[in-house]
């Protein structure tokens, strides 16, 4: 994947002048790697605090799965509360919970302060096919009021069917405090107000090699940076830099697919509310419409993060089963972004010696808890470590068959889930 050349992002993305290559010799606090949402964030949140901070981007802001995503704001982590209640201590499990809607919060704060044009509108809806689904997500709406989220509404056949023209769907729960927004603008944005802070960003600047010590020596093709802290927040796009992050994660590929303009009418006779919204089914399917009016339709998962040859052929049949009533709609934009899977679909956050920080493994859910790892980092580097080690003590494992056959044995897995949800049991 080298260009966002058929992503609508890429072509409605603001007016923004690039960045600069790193060509010279920089001394910093921190130095950062990798422009998506986890080196944004952090990097804007360390700016704020006083840090000089300097980021090293490959390729341009937002390149990866930040400016290539579905553009949902979903809470949670891709496994929920449950799943860390049963397996954690309980005062870890107490924080991880206290944290479980933080995201989208810092999501829209940057937003209003920073006044980040990226049509956020509020509201997503997660939409049940079976009626097994639908009493997950009625032990889910639990869950999340005993966590505070009081913003939940349980959807019956006609509930849902008032928030999407589509038959699919027995139920479903709406979210409130969930959301969408212009995944790439945001990013965009979120740089021009590190920028605007004083942190210094440059793109076409991949990083070669990373030294320990005090400072830290992160070196690129054409300059160097010597930093106090490094931050690697390379994720799926990370590679072989770093050799031990690469053995508990696997980059996956996610497929989206954009229509022509179908205009305000249409676009809300699909989305009357113009929620997002996701199923619930193993591989889900995700959609909304965007800003001008176009439905945005994603899902699906590549293991191993190859470019599919044809991505229509793999989505398509997917939105005309959602809605048929757009046989006549042509597509107009195709593409595909990676995020990192692990194997307990939970983030890892860590340390590797006494300097260099990484968060990574979002696992699909990264949209919100990429903006809270920036600023745990931010707060650990300040010394209050106590919400970074809530996540950096979860245990974290290689994926089954090693590196040769994590693929084939992970997808193996997802047959038979996926087999699951087409019986309903």
């Amino acid at each position: 994947m080298t260009e966002h050349v058929n992503s609508y992002y890429a072509a409605s993305a603001n007016q923004h002048a690039p960045y600069p290559t790193l060509t010279e010799q920089l001394e910093c606090d921190v130095c950062v790697i990798g422009a998506g949402y986890t080196g944004l964030s952090s990097a804007l949140h360390l700016v704020e605090k006083g840090y000089s901070v300097v980021v090293l981007e490959a390729a341009r802001v937002g390149f990866g799965a930040s400016g290539r995503n579905g553009g949902q704001i979903v809470n949670s982590y891709s496994r929920d509360i449950d799943t860390i209640e049963a397996n954690c201590p309980p005062d870890q499990a107490r924080l991880l919970g206290s944290m479980l809607f933080e995201g989208g919060q810092i999501i829209r704060d940057r937003i209003q302060r920073y006044n980040i044009q990226c049509d956020l509108q509020e509201g997503g809806v997660f939409a049940a096919e079976t009626a097994r689904q639908l009493h997950e997500l009625k032990a889910q709406q639990a869950r999340w009021q005993k966590w505070g989220n009081d913003k939940l509404e349980l959807l019956d056949g006609d509930g849902i069917r008032e928030v999407v023209a589509s038959d699919r769907y027995v139920g479903g729960l709406l979210d409130k405090s969930g959301g969408h927004i212009h995944p790439l603008n945001l990013a965009l944005g979120e740089a021009e107000a590190i920028r605007m802070q004083g942190g210094r960003i440059f793109e076409q600047s991949a990083v070669t090699s990373i030294t320990p010590g005090q400072p830290a020596l992160v070196k690129t093709a054409k300059g160097a940076v010597k930093a106090r802290f490094v931050v690697v927040a390379g994720n799926a796009y990370l590679g072989n830099l770093v050799p031990e992050l690469a053995g508990k994660s696997m980059p996956c590929g996610t497929q989206v697919v954009a229509t022509e303009v179908l205009g305000e009418e249409r676009a809300r006779s699909l989305l009357p509310q113009n929620y997002c919204l996701e199923d619930c089914n193993y591989l889900l399917d995700y959609y909304r419409t965007s800003g001008d009016h176009r439905l945005l339709y994603g899902g699906g998962v590549v293991y191993g993060a190859r470019d599919p040859a044809d991505i229509e052929r793999l989505i398509i049949p997917k939105m005309l089963k959602t809605f048929p009533q757009l046989a006549d709609v042509k597509v107009e934009y195709t593409w595909t972004g990676n995020f990192l899977l692990t194997l307990s679909r939970l983030p890892q956050f860590g340390r590797i010696g006494p300097n260099i920080y990484y968060m990574q493994g979002y696992s699909g859910h990264g949209v919100t808890c990429t903006h809270l790892a920036g600023k745990l980092l931010s707060e650990v580097l300040s010394g209050q470590a106590e919400r970074f080690d809530a996540f950096a003590k979860l245990p974290h494992y290689p994926f089954p068959g090693g590196r040769l056959f994590r693929i084939p044995f992970t997808a193996a897995g997802a047959a038979w889930y996926t087999l699951r949800d087409r019986l309903g049991v």
